[in-house]
């Protein structure tokens, strides 16, 4: 059986070049974890950690299943990606500068379609078992869909992105598209804690109307 590896097979989601196109994402099912402060703080790295713990223990179980569920195939674990945005007052005071402990995030790791409610509950369950992690008990299987988007691929430090954004949303202009919210998605493509801030590979993807 052939081993479903997303950056291979999944390359309209997961290898976008480094200006802005336009992209269609239907929906996927996530890990997820709703937080908010500042990502280079304690609450965030334990949120990551919990996704993580998670995500593989769901992976693991199902290489011990005597008998797999319909339309399993061995996989790569997705990578982490985050939905950003501001807590309401910041919004209603933005200026365009950013204080990151006004942010506002729900981090997750995306899942195969043949994880069902029950075995993420049941590899949940486990995993609080071996970790002493508190972020677990926030831990939801949801399904989102963000349909028509912008995206690009960003190489850099994160506090570069504005200037990634700016050519994203002048491509949507020309495009004639208007971005929808302040909210955008991030896709690490690079493991933070181990890479070069020089060398980070980051897709960012926000949401268009028509």
């Amino acid at each position: 059986m052939e081993k479903h590896e997303w950056k291979k097979q999944e390359k309209a989601y997961y290898a976008p070049k480094s200006k802005p196109e336009i992209v269609e994402v239907p929906a996927f099912q996530f890990v997820t974890i709703s937080g908010e402060g500042n990502p280079n703080g304690k609450v965030f790295g334990a949120c990551v950690e919990a996704l993580y713990s998670v995500s593989y223990a769901i992976k693991m179980g199902f290489k011990k299943l005597a008998e797999k569920p319909t339309g399993y195939t061995d996989y790569t674990v997705y990578p982490l990606e985050g939905i950003w945005s501001l807590n309401p007052k910041a919004i209603k005071e933005y200026d365009g500068s950013l204080n990151k402990d006004d942010l506002v995030f729900d981090i997750m790791i995306r899942q195969p379609d043949f994880v069902s409610e029950a075995f993420f509950a049941e590899k949940l369950q486990q995993s609080k078992q071996k970790k002493s992690n508190p972020m677990l008990e926030r831990a939801e299987l949801e399904t989102l869909e963000d349909g028509k988007c912008i995206q690009m691929l960003h190489i850099g430090s994160f506090d570069d992105e504005p200037a990634s954004f700016r050519q994203m949303e002048e491509f949507a202009d020309q495009e004639g598209h208007t971005r929808s919210s302040k909210a955008h998605r991030e896709i690490y493509l690079s493991d933070f804690r181990k890479v070069p801030t020089e060398k980070l590979k980051t897709i960012l993807r926000f949401k268009v109307d028509e």
